[in-house]
């Protein structure tokens, strides 16, 4: 049976009918009269249970990590600690100003300076900045210290090498800097070569920008024999660090050869994540790349924190004051809960959890690539699509057993692709009702097909045209007009 659809607000109330009470005053409005509406056709009068209980029973309707399995690949939605937003709720975190004196907030500063130090030995780098307000943010910040570097070194770069398995952003923030993208080809067996980066090195060449694990969930196992090409060439190794869920506390992109680093806190270290934020993409980097940060930076004298400003060679402020600071707290919270014994287990477990699915599922779709699979796997709908019925159909027909659809067409290289990441915080009972899902599936897309084709059937809102919806949005209600 279909859920209920719930009405719009302007389809309830009665005219006449408010929330509140409002005195009637004879106090002139704060505000330019000529501005105001005598009246608002079609507006909805309805009282304050009515509209609470409406805007609860939508938000009922909503999939998040917190009320159903939301496993997108490449994405890590974890389900987040209550104690995490418990710590950040603390007045005197959640009150303090960007422009307080230093003496007044010094245990926020203090947060900044231990966080960084947690994130630098996980990565196996030397230094890290917090100021990058996403992971997109993060890259554009460490191409932009790559460019200074060269630069401050007399070299002159033009292109940057970015393996077709990268994440997608990764052009774009080449791009940014003024680079040009040279694609790089992944083997049948889904991994980069180095033979294939060594013959793409040139002297025009400043960085690779390679995601490990890779967007296919696989480890790129001669990521060592990379980083001493690219080194010998020249050019620095930046490495991706979306995908950490499947490293922290196991393995360290410093001790890769990575020079450059960023992480997505919003994804490995469960915090708030999707809805367009917040995130944090805090970035690290080696020793000799630390003079090239972004201002502000927190110093530590004596046991006194401070702001530091004046430093000549850094690549200047990318964020206003210092990132989102309230997902810092969290991703803090979430690390001194784990310890380092936890970060290791949380991997140790994704992996599990991933493999698990995989060995579930193979034997209904398609695995494209052999290699093992890290914290995330990825399948495609070749088998499926045999019957007629595509990856889009899958995902949507989900939605029917209360399971938010994986990643979806992505990535690109994978045609059909589904990619499905199950995180640590799922139980062994979850990821068999969704394996169970997923094989229910397969079996109706090879008896009926055309169920699957025109799913969902138990969700409030039907399949929706999304061409015409792309197209043509209507954004807006207005009072008697008709839908077109």
């Amino acid at each position: 049976m279909s859920a209920k659809a719930e009405p719009l607000i302007f389809e309830k109330g009665s005219p006449g009918r408010v929330g509140i009470d409002v005195e009637n005053s004879s106090d002139p409005l704060p505000i330019d009269e000529s501005l105001l509406r005598e009246d608002l056709p079609g507006f909805p009068e309805v009282n304050e249970p009515d509209v609470l209980r409406h805007y609860l029973r939508l938000s009922s309707l909503n999939f998040s990590a917190a009320t159903n399995f939301y496993p997108l690949g490449s994405c890590t939605m974890k389900y987040n600690p209550v104690a995490n937003e418990a710590a950040a709720g603390l007045k005197g975190f959640s009150q303090i100003h960007p422009y307080a004196p230093e003496e007044t907030v010094q245990g926020a500063l203090k947060l900044i300076v231990e966080l960084e130090r947690w994130l630098a030995e996980i990565s196996g780098l030397e230094a890290v900045t917090l100021q990058p307000a996403a992971g997109a943010q993060g890259e554009l910040a460490g191409m932009k210290i790559i460019r200074a570097w060269h630069e401050d070194n007399g070299a002159s770069k033009s292109k940057v090498l970015i393996p077709a398995s990268a994440h997608g952003t990764n052009p774009a923030s080449a791009a940014l800097c003024g680079y040009e993208s040279v694609a790089v080809p992944i083997g049948p067996d889904g991994l980069v070569s180095a033979a294939s980066i060594r013959e793409l090195l040139d002297d025009e060449v400043a960085a690779l920008m390679i995601t490990n694990p890779s967007t296919l969930g696989l480890f790129e196992t001669e990521i060592l024999e990379i980083a001493d090409a690219v080194h010998e060439a020249g050019a620095l190794l930046y490495m991706d660090g979306a995908n950490m869920n499947a490293l922290m506390g196991v393995a360290k992109p410093g001790h890769m050869g990575a020079d450059v680093l960023q992480f997505n806190l919003h994804k490995t270290f469960s915090t708030p994540h999707g809805g367009g934020g917040p995130g944090a993409g805090p970035v690290a980097v080696r020793a000799d790349l630390e003079p090239y940060l972004p201002l502000p930076r927190v110093t530590e004298r004596e046991g006194v924190f401070g702001w530091e400003f004046e430093r000549p060679k850094s690549i200047g402020r990318i964020r206003s004051f210092h990132g989102n600071f309230g997902i810092l707290v969290r991703a803090y919270s979430y690390m001194l809960a784990c310890g380092g014994d936890g970060l290791r287990e949380t991997t140790a477990t994704a992996v599990l959890a991933s493999n698990y699915l995989r060995k579930r599922l193979e034997g209904a779709y398609d695995l494209p690539y052999e290699a093992p699979s890290m914290h995330e796997v990825v399948f495609s709908d070749k088998r499926q699509n045999a019957h007629g019925v595509k990856t889009l159909d899958i995902a949507k027909r989900l939605l029917d057993f209360g399971f938010h659809a994986p990643t979806i067409y992505f990535p690109l290289v994978v045609s059909g692709a589904l990619m499905i990441e199950p995180t640590e915080t799922e139980t062994l009972e979850t990821l068999d009702a969704f394996a169970d899902a997923m094989l229910a599936i397969a079996e109706e897309a090879s008896r009926t097909p055309d169920h699957v084709r025109h799913a969902p059937h138990e969700t409030v809102v039907s399949r929706l045209d999304e061409t015409r919806a792309a197209r043509h949005p209507v954004l807006t209600w207005g009072a008697g007009e008709e839908d077109d």
